[in-house]
């Protein structure tokens, strides 16, 4: 199974940006990233009238859309969408090297916490899933203390980590 290791944190924490800067430090170590990303929102690829839209409209299932460099394969779910770790299994191993999730922050996976000294909302209590948290201010603590603002810290902490899976 392609190691997983998720961020988390309440909305406005950071956790699209980080990992926005956060894939392209692991992109140049040499590791596939692949990401599942959470959304509150009925999320769609498709755009009203496009012809994947129409095939879904006229009752698909599944529906790939594919053009020369790149295919998406879109599943409608009659009920909440399924396990996390059935979507990681999706990926495929001979492209990816590891799964960043972004939110799913109820699932037992490892992850990282995200915390800002400016949010309303205190730090969220810690399980044994956090490995380590990341903070824009200085905390004391078990886990491994992160500086949000230092990607390169955070980059070496995934890759560690990853390394460590295999």
């Amino acid at each position: 199974m392609i190691p997983i290791l998720g961020v988390t944190g309440y909305s406005g924490s950071g956790k699209t940006t980080l990992l926005e800067k956060i894939v392209p430090k692991l992109t140049a170590l040499g590791l596939r990233v692949a990401v599942i990303k959470h959304s509150h929102h009925n999320a769609s690829v498709d755009k009203e009238g496009k012809d994947s839209w129409r095939m879904k409209e006229a009752g698909a299932s599944q529906v790939i859309m594919a053009c020369d460099s790149r295919w998406a394969l879109m599943t409608e779910t009659p009920r909440e969408p399924v396990s996390l770790h059935y979507l990681a299994a999706q990926f495929d191993q001979n492209l990816t090297d590891l799964v960043l999730v972004e939110g799913f922050k109820q699932e037992p996976i490892p992850k990282i916490l995200l915390h800002r000294r400016d949010m309303t909302k205190p730090l969220p209590e810690c399980d044994e899933n956090v490995l380590a948290i990341a903070t824009d201010y200085p905390l004391n603590t078990e886990k491994v203390r992160l500086n949000i603002n230092e990607i390169s810290q955070i980059a070496a902490f995934i890759f560690d980590y990853y390394q460590r899976q295999k």
